[in-house]
This record gives C-alpha cells, structure tokens and sequence, in this order.
C-alpha cells in the first residue's frame, strides 16, 4: 500500500512536469490525475517486467547448471 502512494506522489508531479514539458494546456488537476494514472501503470507494468525476466533468468541460469552437471558427470563417466 506504501508503494501505491508513493507513485501517486511521484505520478501527480510527474504529470505537471510533463504537461509543462510537453507544452501542453491542461488544468492541473487533469495534469496531477494523468500522471498518478501513468505513473500507476508504469509501476505495475515494469514490475511486471521484473518479475517475468526474474523467472526467465532464473530458468536460463538453470539450464546451463544443468547442462555443467551433466558435463561434470559425463566427464566422471569415462
């Protein structure tokens, strides 16, 4: 819940700025309320992001674990 509010913060002003860099005539509440929506969905999109290149690392690292094992076991073999 802390993390919601905080890109809530950063999202209201983050709207202000960019209105102001874009150039772009809008009140500052629809400024404020764009930029908590964005700010929002960035967080949850880059969290997902995340979390699903976690898991493919965590695979990729996996298999060449995998693979050194049965290159150990191999080499034992002979």
């Amino acid at each position: 819940m802390p993390q919601i509010l905080f890109l809530a913060v950063i999202g209201a002003a983050a709207g202000l700025l960019a209105t102001r860099l874009m150039r772009v005539t809008m009140d500052v509440p629809s400024a404020m309320g764009l930029g908590v929506i964005g700010a929002l969905v960035g967080g949850f999109v880059l969290r997902l992001i995340v979390t699903v290149g976690g898991w493919a690392i965590t695979f990729v690292l996996a298999v060449l674990g995998s693979m050194a094992l049965i290159w150990v076991w191999q080499r034992l073999k002979r």
